[in-house]
């Protein structure tokens, strides 16, 4: 009995003191809560922070809601670390266009932490300036924007219609065939190559970018941020480092292939130019332009360009076959204005309002980034009366952008009038921020617009979409909604005009 009562004793010694510790941790995470002046938000949990709060499957879902009760600027925590969220054009425009440079920084929570310090997107300060400004230049160099890529682009639509017609008619799943011509035209300018679309390297590169999306848009990456212990555990996490190995592998080769035939008098790609760079700066300690940061930059234009402009192409022929009438006016506006003798071009764009209107509705309705990337404070600043300290994590809603109800009414519903005046004509407007905006706006918005203008135009040109179902009975919701809008899988039949 004397023993029992002993170990009694102890075990409410333990909960006593477990209890004393959690009420200690509990007052010092309160104290140091009230402290912040930073904007109001839901009380947090003590080490979870917000994050149990947030509906992991719709982010956008719960900021909304947040939003209401708290107004356009308000402070998240996950776990200990507090993040200041903007809602709406109104607060997202202030700072990333009106106080642009104050809010250019990128937030350093990131899935690959070795990719923050490095590259055109996750880098900071002098070194992300020096390699944007860099890139920014050789793409110019390339032709970006100029007939040069356009002529590449329409190209590999040429040789996506061949391959589709290959298909017969059959049910097939376009996510191949649609992120063949991204990558081709972003190999083109990166490697002056492209990929036969049978070629083993292109899928599985391809199958790299899209497994990293999958990943990328799950809770345990949010949770995997958060909670930096978790890196040393089992995750899916694992499955992104080991992509990139593969990923970074094959763009190591690619660049040594570049070392043995480099002729610096006559740049061939961006590699070329970079290594050019690196030569000229090789006494320079303090240099940007490395090995590493060429690899990751590399990393950076391949991931932007096959994800985002490939899985913004597979949305969009999902909601013209649940919409086979705005995909029949489409044809409608190509038969007029370019026929079928010829290719289309983006001249011919300013002559296709309709056209145009339903590219930019696909983009707006998909909300690809429903949250941009983070942002990070430069240094300490008050904004809209609230005080933000420097290095302060910056999330902002581009779904509250894209989906306000005041500038695209009904914006739940697929539209392309969101887009046109009353007399038909195309109507732009501020609040299209698919790309983000300010300083970190998409290196390759410009191509990006031009690929998306170009494959829909030479896909519709030569097919009618096929549903398998009643397009009545399409789903169009996404199958994921994290770091990016993913669709639903999906068959579909290419009939030839």
């Amino acid at each position: 009995l004397c023993i029992l009562g002993i170990v009694v004793s102890m075990d409410l010694f333990i909960i006593l003191g477990i209890g004393l510790s959690c009420l200690i941790l509990f007052s010092l995470w309160s104290k140091c809560y009230v402290k912040q002046k930073l904007p109001p938000g839901p009380i947090p949990f003590p080490i979870v922070g917000n994050i149990i709060q947030l509906n992991s499957k719709n982010i956008s879902t719960s900021l909304s809601m947040l939003a209401k009760e708290y107004g356009p600027v308000f402070t998240l925590y996950f776990g200990m670390k507090p993040t200041v969220v903007l809602h709406g054009y109104e607060a997202v425009k202030e700072a990333l266009i009106d106080r642009a440079e104050e809010f250019s920084g990128r937030g350093k929570d990131m899935p690959l932490p070795f990719l923050v310090l490095l590259g055109v997107v996750f880098s900071n300060g002098d070194r992300w300036k020096q390699t944007r400004r860099f890139s920014l230049m050789v793409l110019r160099n390339m032709g970006m924007g100029r007939k040069t890529v356009e002529e590449q682009i329409q190209e590999e639509a040429l040789c996506l219609v061949d391959a589709i017609k290959k298909t017969n008619g059959s049910p097939c799943d376009p996510s191949f065939l649609l992120a063949c011509v991204p990558c081709n035209v972003i190999s083109s300018i990166i490697f002056q190559n492209r990929f036969d679309y049978d070629d083993k390297k292109l899928y599985s590169l391809i199958e790299y970018f899209h497994d990293n999306i999958r990943i990328l848009s799950t809770h345990w990456i949010l949770l995997y941020n958060t909670f930096p212990i978790l890196h040393y555990l089992p995750g899916s996490h694992n499955e992104l480092f080991k992509n990139f190995a593969g990923q970074k592998e094959f763009i190591l080769e690619k660049v040594k292939e570049h070392q043995d035939s480099l002729d610096p008098n006559n740049p061939r790609d961006f590699i070329d130019y970079f290594l050019i760079r690196m030569e000229k700066e090789k006494h320079n300690k303090k240099s940007e332009f490395t090995m590493e940061n060429l690899i990751i930059t590399i990393w950076d234009m391949f991931s932007a360009g096959i994800d985002t402009t490939s899985t913004t192409m597979r949305y969009g022929l999902l909601l013209l076959l649940k919409h086979p009438e705005i995909s029949a006016r489409i044809q409608e506006e190509i038969e007029r204005v370019i026929g079928r003798n010829r290719r289309p071009c983006m001249q011919d764009r300013s002559r296709m309002p309709y056209t145009d209107a339903v590219v930019h509705e696909i983009q707006r309705y998909v909300d690809l980034v429903p949250i941009n990337m983070p942002h990070e404070v430069t240094k300490d600043i008050w904004f809209r009366g609230y005080f933000i300290p420097k290095g302060t994590d910056i999330l902002t809603s581009l779904s509250s952008v894209l989906y306000d109800e005041k500038e695209f009414p009904n914006p739940e519903k697929f539209d392309p009038s969101h887009f046109l005046d009353k007399n038909g004509n195309f109507k732009k407007s501020d609040y299209f921020m698919p790309f983000s905006a300010g300083k970190r706006v998409c290196v390759g918005e410009g191509l990006a617009r031009m690929e998306l203008f170009l494959v829909l135009t030479n896909i519709l040109q030569n097919f009618t979409l096929k549903s398998l179902v009643d397009p009545k009975e399409i789903d169009t919701s996404p199958s994921l909604s994290g770091f990016i809008t993913v669709p639903p899988s999906f068959e579909l039949s290419f009939i030839p005009v």
